[in-house]
Parts: C-alpha cells; structure tokens; sequence
C-alpha cells in the first residue's frame, strides 16, 4: 500500500510549479486502501535552498546562478531514496534545485529522512511503497503524477547496490524497496528462481520506465538515469543472473535513449561497484576479502555514495543535455583492470 509523506510545502520560485498546483490537488491512489496522509509542520512556511541551487549537496558548497548547472524548478522521482546511494542521490537532487519524490517500504525510516531534509531546506515528499509488487508500482506514480501535475522531468530508477548482497550465502535476500540476489553457480538455478530475479531486477525497472513515460514527455526535458552494475561489464563468480538482468537494463537504457529522443527524453545508466554504505561495510568486515577487493581496484579504496550521486546529477543536468544512451562505470578502474595486480 502507498503512502505519501508531506515535509513543509516550498516557498516557490518564479521558475519552479507554484505550491498551490503542486500540492493542493495531491491525492492518494487506491484511498479504498486507507491510505494515510501525513502533513509535518503544515503550519510553519520556509524558504527552500532550491532558490540558489548548488552545485554539490553539501551544505558548503556554493551557489551557481548558471542554468546549466542548476535543477531548479525540475521534478525528480527517486525510488529508493532512504539508504545509502540513493539518500546521497536525493539529497545532490535537492541540493541543485530539484523537487524530489522518493520511496522505500519503511514508513519509519521514511519519516526521519523526511524530517532531516525539511530541516535542511530540500522539497522532498515520499511515499512508503515497494516497488517489486507491481499494483503498488501503479499506485507511486499515480501520486508522483499527483504531486507533480503530470510532469516528471527526472527518473532515477535505483534498486539494489547489488554488492550489498555479494556475501557467501547462497540465499535471496533484498535491500531497500526491489532489487534481489541469488548467488549460486548457474547450473544450480531453478526455474522459479530465474523468473525471480528476472521478474524484480528487470521488469520492475522496465514497468515503472513505462509508467513514467507520459509524465516525462509532458515535462518536455526528461532525464532517466538507472542503477545497473559492473555485473552488467564483467564476470563476478556465481552472478551469471544478475549479471544477465544488469545487462537487460544496460540495453534498455541504450534502446530507450533512441526510442523516445523524439521526445526529448535522455536515458543513461550508472554502474557502481563497491561503495561504502553501511551494508557493504558489514560485507567487507572480513579483511581478507577487502584486501581481494583493493587489489582489483586500481584507485585502491571503496567509492563513496557521493561520488555516484554527483555522476547522477551531472547526468540530470542541462549541461548534460546532449549525453545519452551510456552507461558509465563507478568503479575506481575496477572494469578496465585486465591485469595489473597490486601487493603494496
């Protein structure tokens, strides 16, 4: 069941939807469902930082007048947006300008992140969704469509940092809202484990392209940028299926970036490899294998969520505007590295 999550409405600026028609027709999807709907602060007006967006989410950083470089006015979807990558991506989004929607299956966890960025000024809303069942697939863009008046100008479809679930268990596990692993040799797949990871890995990232479509093409500059893997560029032992539903959405994002350029809608891809959040942490616990990690990884550390937040961003951008159809690497070298061991 969706639910969505209102922080404090943005004052809006003269180039951004204003408050009453971003806000004021909100509805929930399904309400036969009882679908809550939770207002914080609705007394208490701010100001939001989207009026002098910046060029990085840090509270630092400083402000660019330069269109090229700013979100502002955009809407942006954000699945997956209270963990890891894709809380730093929300917040980069936010930083620039943007006004973002995002999701996960916590309604908890979703308030306090909500709350974090009301204090900091963003224009976030959220819904509690999972996005691996499709109807409540329907029911999030149904309200992202709601709260944005049928325009979207920003899709990040993120479902799993897939090294989060790279552990020596031969188990399905899940993080976030979608996204599952099944780790075993190839020969050993069941047919309804095929279909499993088929099923969250691919087509929800396929269904939810397809629902965001008009939104997108409504907003007359969209933008998506998926979450694929270096799964998707290279072999890594017993992922030869998720490698497979990797590489469906790397074609995808080639073949959409063609299909609907028409319609002035970019597609573009990021491919990370470990990046420290605090599952992969718990991942890279045993020392031995970190150092396995280091040593196939020329720049010999782990990535930060930042460093594929800001490839996000920049990939939203105006100034981005004629780079389409890629899939770019987040990997400190680790895809190019055929041979060139280090020990030191």
């Amino acid at each position: 069941m969706s639910q969505t999550l209102i922080p404090t409405p943005p004052t809006p600026s003269p180039s951004s939807p204003s408050s009453s028609s971003l806000f004021s027709n909100l509805t929930i999807p399904h309400s036969s469902l009882h679908s809550k709907l939770r207002i914080s602060q609705p007394t208490r007006l701010r100001p939001i930082r989207s009026q002098q967006p910046r060029l990085l989410s840090s509270r630092n950083s400083g402000p660019t007048d330069n269109p090229r470089w700013s979100l502002s006015g955009m809407t942006a979807l954000v699945t997956g947006g209270t963990r890891g990558i894709g809380h730093a991506i929300v917040e980069e989004l936010a930083g620039l300008g943007a006004t973002v929607h995002t999701c996960c299956r916590n309604s908890s966890e979703l308030d306090v992140c909500l709350r974090e960025w009301d204090n900091l000024g963003f224009g976030v809303t959220g819904s509690v969704c999972d996005v691996s069942v499709r109807v409540q697939r329907e029911e999030l863009m149904g309200t992202v469509s709601s709260v944005f008046d049928g325009k979207l100008n920003i899709l990040v479809s993120k479902l799993l940092d897939f090294l989060s679930l790279y552990t020596h268990k031969h188990a399905c596990e899940r993080i976030n809202n979608v996204g599952t692993n099944i780790r075993k040799p190839m020969v050993d797949f069941t047919a309804d484990e095929f279909s499993t990871l088929m099923s969250t890995n691919f087509e929800s990232v396929f269904h939810i392209s397809q629902l965001a479509y008009q939104p997108l093409k409504a907003s007359g500059f969209g933008s998506i940028v998926f979450t694929s893997s270096v799964t998707g560029f290279v072999s890594l032992k017993s992922m030869s299926v998720h490698g497979a539903t990797k590489g469906a959405i790397n074609q995808l994002t080639k073949s959409l970036a063609c299909e609907w350029a028409k319609d002035n809608i970019r597609s573009n891809a990021v491919a990370p490899w470990y990046i420290r959040t605090s599952m992969v942490e718990q991942v890279l616990s045993n020392k031995e294998y970190l150092e396995e990690v280091y040593s196939r990884t020329p720049l010999r550390r782990l990535g930060e969520p930042k460093e594929v937040s800001s490839l996000v961003a920049f990939l939203c951008l105006p100034a981005s505007s004629y780079i389409t159809g890629q899939i770019i690497c987040v990997d400190g070298g680790m895809s190019v590295n055929g041979f060139y061991p280090r020990h030191d």
